[in-house]
């Protein structure tokens, strides 16, 4: 496993939101997590890398317990993030949100280069010098995306990978996760467009109150349109 959490029982002060998940990503595995706004998909997202520390359970990355570990160390074991919001830096540049992330991956993979981000995303070539907050939101994603990239990870975990962009920006944004997939790169990636992560996600995991209560392939859920009717209202 890329990634596994068992156990996981997360609080935001009194309340609980996490109860008792098991997560896992495979190596070079896409996973789509699923559910309604509020079940818990990004709390499990910041469970997973100690933005939010779970009382209970364990994490693991490449078969190592991370749960002693600050956000930073986890990251640094082969994990990118692209957060809801897309974290830009009001005082870089394009072009330094891009070179401040650069670094091999594990055993020196340098497969994601600068230049091999700007072939990706040709609107980032074009407003290098820009500030990242200047830019619009679609263009902010990609940089998101691109500055995850710059790391060379094996895991890259996309939250609302393509939340409030338009359907012209949406449709490029899902043409570069599927290219990333083509390159053995593992993902996790939360969004509400179930009929992209259907057709997307080798397996898919919906969450309903903090409890998983589907963990499996597509095709089931294809096959059987009622488990999503029941659990995500389609």
């Amino acid at each position: 496993m890329m990634l596994e959490a068992n156990g996981i029982h997360t609080f935001y002060g009194a309340a609980q939101v996490l109860h008792g998940v098991d997560f896992r990503v495979g190596k070079g595995e896409t996973v789509a997590l699923m559910g309604r706004n509020g079940m818990g998909k990004s709390t499990l997202v910041k469970s997973l890398l100690g933005i939010v520390r779970p009382r209970q359970g364990t994490v693991r990355v490449g078969g190592h317990d991370v749960g002693a570990l600050d956000t930073h160390a986890i990251i640094r074991r082969g994990i990118a993030y692209v957060p809801e919001g897309r974290g830009m830096f009001h005082n870089l540049t394009v072009r330094e949100h891009l070179v401040m992330a650069a670094r091999p991956g594990a055993g020196g993979r340098a497969d994601w280069s600068y230049d091999r981000v700007l072939r990706t995303f040709p609107r980032l070539a074009e407003r290098l010098d820009n500030l990242g907050t200047h830019l619009s939101g679609g263009e902010q994603q990609m940089l998101a995306i691109g500055r995850a990239l710059m790391t060379n990870p094996d895991l890259l975990i996309l939250d609302e990978a393509t939340e409030g962009l338009a359907p012209l920006v949406r449709r490029e944004i899902w043409r570069v996760i599927r290219a990333i997939k083509e390159t053995g790169i593992a993902s996790i990636i939360v969004d509400k467009n179930v009929g992209v992560l259907l057709d997307l996600a080798d397996r898919n995991i919906i969450l309903v109150k903090g409890k998983v209560v589907y963990d499996g392939g597509p095709d089931t859920l294809k096959a059987q349109p009622e488990i999503l009717e029941r659990h995500i209202g389609l």
